[in-house]
């Protein structure tokens, strides 16, 4: 990857946190949004950025305002990082949190069933 694109992924990836945090004023928009990564193409046509959603009941509804406020973030990312030609915003959920939270349940599991670790609600008992 080149230098060049690895200074635009960080560049655009702060930026756009910085934007959702601002709000996107859509209320289908909810829960704690987090941008986990950014992919842009070698071309600087395309950037993938991965979007993780909590709870994730909401995930459906938030990804749906992302995807509709797309245009609106790649203007205001325009504006504020003097480009030219924003690479146009594909977002994608990232389900590699959730996974790593049901990888961490099912260890605790495994400890908990050879008597590695107590189980929850266990605290004070002898």
């Amino acid at each position: 990857m080149s230098r060049r694109v690895e200074q635009v992924e960080s560049t655009m990836l702060r930026a756009l946190q910085a934007e959702i945090a601002r709000g996107l004023h859509d209320p289908r928009a909810s829960g704690l949004i987090t941008l986990t990564g950014i992919r842009v193409t070698p071309d600087l046509k395309s950037a993938f950025v991965m979007v993780s959603v909590l709870p994730h009941e909401k995930q459906g509804l938030t990804m749906h305002a992302l995807k509709h406020a797309a245009r609106h973030l790649r203007r205001r990312l325009g504006e504020a990082l003097d480009m030219a030609d924003v690479p146009e915003l594909v977002f994608r959920a990232d389900e590699s949190t959730r996974e790593q939270a049901r990888l961490l349940e099912a260890f605790a599991k495994i400890r908990r069933e050879r008597g590695e670790e107590p189980g929850p609600g266990a605290e004070g008992r002898s």
